[in-house]
């Protein structure tokens, strides 16, 4: 039996349409004891999106940014986030999105970027799908100082470090940015091998 056999909708309503959407859907759930139950979710869409990991393998480092995110502030994190450079797709293929907000976060132009994985990233109350991306980066590929786009409020620094340092980072707690935890693992675990 497939999910869409154990569900039926009873009533969608639009709670919030300011810059995404949030709703309210009442729904009917088959549970595994074959009983049905009504229940009722929210869920946040804001579009799906993709975050990339810049790294040199010779030099060792990986590319990040730092900046001010209010959500993050508000649930107590009184410092920027450091974070890989990502953004909403906004009707783009995550490959053509994530390498301009590459270069409009860092700078850098990517000749080649290879997707890895894609998640949700919490499933529990927001619809985003993140597609994970990695690219080698060298000082060929910097066509400007990175930055973010002003116009949008950005003010991002762009951080290089090594990949040691970063994974430091973590176990410090100077890198709380889930989707960033993932790609510096996954670059230990898989462009770093010992």
């Amino acid at each position: 039996m497939s999910v869409s056999d154990r569900i039926r909708v009873r009533d969608v309503q639009l709670l919030s349409d300011d810059h995404y959407l949030l709703k309210k859907t009442t729904f009917d759930w088959r549970g595994n004891d074959g009983q049905w139950r009504t229940m009722s979710r929210e869920t946040y869409d804001r579009g799906d999106g993709a975050v990339l990991l810049p790294y040199n393998l010779a030099r060792g480092t990986v590319l990040l940014t730092r900046q001010f995110r209010y959500p993050a502030y508000v649930s107590g994190h009184d410092d920027l986030l450091v974070e890989a450079p990502a953004g909403l797709l906004d009707d783009a293929s995550p490959e053509d999105r994530i390498r301009a907000e590459v270069e409009e976060e860092v700078g850098y132009r990517l000749a080649a970027v290879r997707k890895v994985f894609e998640a949700f990233m919490s499933p529990g109350a927001v619809t985003e799908t993140l597609h994970f991306f990695v690219a080698e980066y060298d000082a060929g590929m910097k066509v400007s100082e990175g930055g973010g786009l002003a116009d949008e409020g950005e003010e991002i620094e762009v951080l290089e470090r090594t990949i040691d340092n970063a994974l430091a980072m973590i176990a410090a707690g100077e890198i709380r940015d889930a989707k960033t935890i993932m790609l510096l693992q996954y670059a230990a675990l898989n462009l770093w091998r010992s």
